[in-house]
């Protein structure tokens, strides 16, 4: 195709962008032929700069916005163009929302083939100081060695030092700011990922919206604790009472993994609490919890009020269940619910929610989800519900044919990936269960982003 139309590198055309798609760019198709144009919003008029062309489709970027889209808007963070954390700042809120209501119908329709009602988004309660866990890496300048850290500019490894980020909360502004003058002060380096050199990775925050506190991670390229890191420890919680504890990570892996298993705390609490409506969640920092609260409690509701308008009383399996944060919300409305998390520091974390939630009837079991849904089926266990909540690359198959032969009546499955949740549902409408809906919640704003909460029954 682009050889007979003749679009090739560096070709200017004009054309006007249709839609958003997953992983961020606007598609504009020329007979036919997909265009994906970045930065592009839908309804643009543009002139556009062909950067890349095969048979399949071309790469595009905007010479001129020659009429722009009623939905584009200016980004509120100064920093949009160069930081790679949100880029669809662009695009007016309500019709984001729009447009992963129909990246998640698309992706499910080409995938599953067939057309499953996607209800439209739930938004995110708030748009800007939502995110309550973040990972900033770190480095340093060459000549004057400033640490700087922040997020990476779009598709590359150059960092942006970033100051004020308004998609989390104003506090760790200042607490990065704090950190970066006194660990230059102390001598501390940041981390050369090119020569493997360098003290400090990452700062990784784990914050809690109703305490309005947090933890402080330093992850080091370093298998021991130096006392650089003890002095800087002090005068942050010195100086910030929001800081309840610091703690260290060891990273020595030339990988771009950004934490391993390996935390230990060098002062303070090693936890924060983090409490929704009635239920109080203590998480660690290597267990995993949804980073934006606000919408964390609207997935919870969604599955709660499926499974309590149409199996009262049911027992429970709620697998890839971190911190049991589902377990603990749905207790109220099961019979029993059983956790099944393999993260050990997660599943530690479970077994004080129960106790600090006051939950008799659930139980955390530690484990990979496979092995442990084998023995569940060995000793002829059953369930009403699962509750899938695997990460973003999915629920592998032997895990999906397990949770099918554990379920007696309905599946919900959760997910932050529309294409492995359109595989995973497939694999499942094959082997005797359908989709009712799917309700996408926005979790990550001004992102391509989007969480997916998919109700399937089995069939009669």
């Amino acid at each position: 195709m682009a050889e007979e139309k003749r679009i090739k590198g560096g070709d200017i055309i004009e054309l006007t962008a249709q839609k958003l798609v997953y992983e961020g760019d606007a598609l504009s198709k020329i007979d036919g032929y997909p265009i994906f144009i970045e930065g592009a919003c839908p309804e643009d008029k543009l002139k556009v700069k062909i950067t890349k062309a095969n048979k399949n489709f071309a790469g595009a970027v905007i010479e001129e916005i020659i009429e722009p889209s009623s939905h584009r808007v200016k980004p509120f963070c100064p920093m949009h163009n160069v930081c790679g954390g949100c880029g669809w700042q662009f695009v007016d809120y309500d019709f984001q929302l729009e447009q992963k209501q129909n990246i998640v119908f698309e992706t499910v329709k080409k995938i599953l083939g067939q057309e499953i009602e996607v209800k439209p988004v739930i938004p995110s309660p708030e748009t800007r100081e939502f995110r309550s866990k973040v990972q900033y890496p770190v480095s340093q300048t060459k000549v004057s060695k400033r640490l700087i850290a922040g997020y990476y500019k779009k598709g590359s490894h150059e960092l942006v030092n970033i100051k004020f980020c308004p998609i989390q909360p104003k506090i760790l502004d200042k607490i990065t700011e704090f950190i970066r003058k006194t660990a230059q002060e102390l001598e501390i380096s940041g981390y050369n990922e090119k020569k493997h050199t360098g003290d400090l990775r990452h700062i990784v925050y784990r914050y809690s919206k109703s305490q309005n506190e947090c933890i402080v991670i330093f992850v080091v390229n370093d298998t021991v604790l130096r006392d650089k890191f003890k002095k800087l420890s002090k005068k942050l919680m010195a100086e910030f009472a929001h800081v309840k504890g610091c703690l260290i990570n060891y990273n020595t892996e030339k990988t771009n993994l950004i934490m391993t298993n390996d935390t230990r705390k060098i002062q303070g609490e090693n936890y924060i609490i983090e409490k929704i409506e009635d239920k109080s969640f203590k998480i660690s920092a290597n267990s995993f919890f949804q980073v934006n609260i606000g919408s964390a409690k609207n997935i919870f509701n969604t599955v709660k009020n499926i499974i309590a308008e149409n199996y009262q009383n049911s027992r429970i399996l709620d697998a890839y269940s971190g911190v049991s944060s589902f377990g603990i919300w749905l207790s109220d409305s099961a019979s029993e619910v059983v956790s099944v998390e393999e993260a050990p520091s997660a599943t530690k974390d479970a077994a004080e929610n129960i106790v600090l939630n006051s939950v008799k009837n659930l139980k955390a079991l530690n484990g990979d989800a496979k092995k442990i849904f084998e023995q569940l089926v060995k000793d002829n266990e059953k369930f009403d519900v699962t509750v899938l909540d695997p990460p973003r690359k999915g629920c592998e198959k032997q895990s999906l044919d397990w949770a099918i032969q554990l379920t007696k009546k309905a599946i919900i499955y959760v997910s932050c990936n529309p294409s492995t949740l359109a595989r995973d549902l497939k694999y499942l409408h094959e082997n005797g269960f359908t989709t009712k809906y799917i309700q996408p919640v926005d979790m990550f704003c001004h992102s391509y982003h989007i969480e997916s909460v998919a109700w399937l029954t089995r069939n009669n």
